[in-house]
C-alpha cells in the first residue's frame, strides 16, 4: 500500500484516478484550490484539503502525510482565468509542490501537462514528437518546462511528465467535453483539422502506470487515432456552425463554450505520437474515439431528447 497526495481533486479525472487507487488498496489525500463538493460514494474515504498549491497550507498537508507518491493533476488550463491567477497556480503552486516532494522524500511525481504547448499551427508536421519545439504562448510551457528542469536538479524524485490531447469523458466538465455536448459546435470556414482525443479512463491508466514505475521523461498521451473536426462533431451528434475565421472570436463567446485560445486548434493540426509512452509504460488506449465522444455526451444528449 502507498500513500498517495493528487492535487486537482475537484475534478473529474482527478477523482477517477483515486477511486482506482483506493481500489487498488492505497491511502489517498486529495488537494485543491477550488471547493470539492459532494465526493461519489466511491471516495468516502477520500481524505480532502482545500488549499492553494503556492500557500503554506500545502505545506502542512505534507508534513502531516509524508506522500510517497505525488500526482500533480491540478493545472489550471482555462486561459478564461486571469493570468495572475494561472502564474501562481500553475508557475509559483507547480514549484512550491516539487520543492515539497524534495523536502519530504516523495519517490514518485507525476506532473500532468498538455498537448497544447506545441501549439496549433499551420506549419506544424504531423506526428510531433517530444523533443519538437513548441509554438504555444507563455501559458502552457511554464509548467512543463519547470518539470523538466526539475527532474535533472533532483535527481533522488524520479518525475513524469505527460501531455496528453484533448482529455474527455462524462465525468469530465473541461473545455472540450462541455464543447462536445452543445447542440451546435462551430467548424471554421474553410478547416478541418485532424484530431486527437483520449477518454477519461485511457489517460487515468496511463497515469496509474506512470506512478507505479522509475520511468523518467517527459511523453505524449493520445488517443487511439486522429480524426477530422467534421468527423468529431458527426460523432457528438451535433449540427456544425460554419463561422468564417475573422468571426470565430465572437462565435466563441456568444454562441458555444470555448475559449479564444481553441480557435487556432479548430483551424490547425496539432497530432502528436505517444510512441515513447508506449513502449516505456508497455500502454496502449482502450477506448476507441466513437465510444470516447459518445459516453462523453449521452446525457446531454438525453436531455436535449427529453426537451424535444
Amino acid at each position: 500500500m502507498a500513500r498517495v497526495l493528487i492535487t486537482g481533486i475537484s475534478g473529474g479525472l482527478a477523482q477517477r484516478v483515486a477511486e482506482r487507487l483506493q481500489v487498488r488498496g492505497d491511502e489517498v489525500i486529495g488537494v485543491d484550490y477550488r471547493a470539492t463538493g459532494d465526493l461519489p460514494l466511491t471516495l468516502s474515504r477520500l481524505v480532502v484539503y482545500r488549499a492553494n498549491y503556492n500557500k503554506t497550507a500545502i505545506e502542512d498537508i505534507f508534513r502531516k502525510h509524508v506522500p510517497e507518491r505525488v500526482l500533480h493533476l491540478g493545472r489550471v488550463g482555462n486561459l478564461k482565468e486571469s493570468s495572475g491567477k494561472r502564474f501562481d497556480l500553475n508557475v509559483i503552486g507547480s514549484q512550491k509542490i516539487m520543492n515539497l516532494c524534495a523536502q519530504h522524500g516523495v519517490k514518485r511525481l507525476v506532473v500532468l501537462s498538455t498537448f497544447h504547448i506545441y501549439g496549433a499551427h499551420a506549419a506544424n508536421h504531423i506526428p510531433i514528437a517530444e523533443d519538437e519545439p513548441v509554438r504555444a504562448g507563455m501559458d502552457f510551457p511554464q509548467l512543463d518546462n519547470m518539470a523538466g528542469t526539475w527532474v535533472y536538479q533532483h535527481p533522488a524524485t524520479s518525475v513524469c511528465v505527460l501531455r496528453p490531447t484533448n482529455v474527455i469523458g462524462p465525468h469530465l466538465h473541461n473545455t472540450m467535453s462541455e464543447l462536445l455536448r452543445q447542440p451546435r459546435i462551430p467548424r471554421l470556414l474553410g478547416y478541418d483539422p485532424m484530431t486527437q482525443l483520449i477518454h477519461e479512463d485511457d489517460l487515468s491508466d496511463a497515469i496509474l502506470r506512470a506512478a507505479q514505475t522509475d520511468v523518467r521523461g517527459v511523453f505524449n498521451v493520445a488517443g487511439q487515432t486522429a480524426v477530422p473536426w467534421a468527423t468529431v462533431i458527426a460523432l457528438a451528434g451535433a449540427r456544425p456552425i460554419h463561422v468564417p475565421s475573422t468571426l470565430a472570436h465572437l462565435a466563441a463567446r456568444f454562441v458555444t463554450t470555448a475559449p479564444s485560445y481553441l480557435l487556432d486548434f479548430l483551424k490547425y493540426p496539432c497530432v502528436v505520437t505517444d510512441v515513447r509512452l508506449r513502449e516505456a509504460l508497455d500502454w496502449k488506449p482502450d477506448v476507441p474515439i466513437r465510444e470516447a465522444i459518445e459516453t462523453t455526451v449521452a446525457a446531454a444528449r438525453a436531455r436535449r431528447m427529453d426537451r424535444e
